[in-house]
């Protein structure tokens, strides 16, 4: 029961970061130690999916609660505390770092050949440079949510709407990677956004129901594939696989953490760094979020 309250919990979390574009939920599950976990329960076998029933419901349901009630909170906060928000953010993931160095260099493991840190290296970089680039990328999308009325279903919306959810949940299992941020560039992300809470109204709830539902098959459908991607790479080439995430997770500190804006006034610099602290100890610790 208390395992299942901490799975919930952390559920939640993961839905909150998938709301926010340019913050990965992914990293997050890397944070609470339960990225391995996620992506080798996330299987097309019903078999193995009922196996996992007891780690995956609390964990999904979670993700659905973050996603609905706290995608206001965390509006409200970003506009409100917008850099120590992103700094409890940057925190948590650098804290994170040092859990991959030692999946990629297990304690007592045996000594990698030049080859192998070349290829560790190589793997390294190449997360790190995606993370850079779709940062890059991400600085021209228009961040604005607003949409003042849910557009009529149509195929071809449909399709984009499934396209867009198949995407960003693909980008959703990957650490560093904003699956959110990609459905705003893709442009189906203010859609979305504004469908979910109009599904609670009589009025709009059909309207809101053919967009969503569209979008949640694309969901489902880039989870399946990009968690049995994912897990079959860490089972066939786990060191350049985690160097790639390490990779991933390290780009996303530098573009998270808010490096112009905590200059802006002792307070600002005070709070921010206070945040950010906060947020080392609780991914470096990891108590008692650690199911390993």
């Amino acid at each position: 029961m208390i395992e299942a309250l901490k799975l919930f919990l952390i559920g939640i979390a993961l839905g909150v970061a998938n709301v926010i574009p340019g913050v990965s939920g992914g990293t997050l599950a890397v944070v609470f130690n339960i990225y391995d976990r996620f992506i080798n329960a996330i299987t097309y076998n019903v078999k193995k999916l009922w196996k996992n029933r007891s780690f995956l419901i609390p964990i999904l349901l979670g993700m659905g609660v973050g996603l609905v009630a706290f995608s206001k909170l965390i509006t409200w906060l970003y506009a409100r505390f917008p850099v120590q928000t992103n700094s409890f953010f940057a925190g948590l993931i650098v804290g994170s770092i040092p859990l991959l160095t030692r999946l990629i260099f297990p304690k007592g493991g045996t000594k990698l050949s030049f080859t192998k840190i070349l290829a560790l290296i190589f793997s390294f970089a190449i997360g790190f440079f995606l993370i850079l680039i779709f940062a890059r990328l991400g600085l021209s999308a228009d961040k604005s949510v607003s949409v003042q009325e849910l557009p009529k279903i149509t195929p071809l919306l449909a399709l984009h709407l499934f396209a867009g959810g198949f995407l960003g949940a693909v980008a959703m299992v990957i650490p560093g990677i904003s699956g959110s941020l990609l459905m705003l560039i893709v442009g189906v992300y203010p859609v979305i956004i504004a469908a979910i809470p109009e599904l609670f109204h009589a009025s709009t709830m059909l309207a809101s129901f053919l967009i969503l539902f569209p979008a949640g098959l694309g969901v489902l459908a880039g989870l399946l594939a990009g968690a049995k991607t994912i897990g079959l790479l860490l089972k066939k080439i786990p060191g350049p696989t985690y160097s790639v995430i390490l990779g991933l997770i390290a780009a996303s500190a530098i573009t998270v953490c808010p490096w112009k804006e905590i200059g802006a006034s002792p307070i600002t610099a005070l709070t921010s760094i206070a945040f950010i602290a906060a947020g080392f100890a609780l991914s470096f610790l990891n108590v008692p979020l650690n199911f390993s």
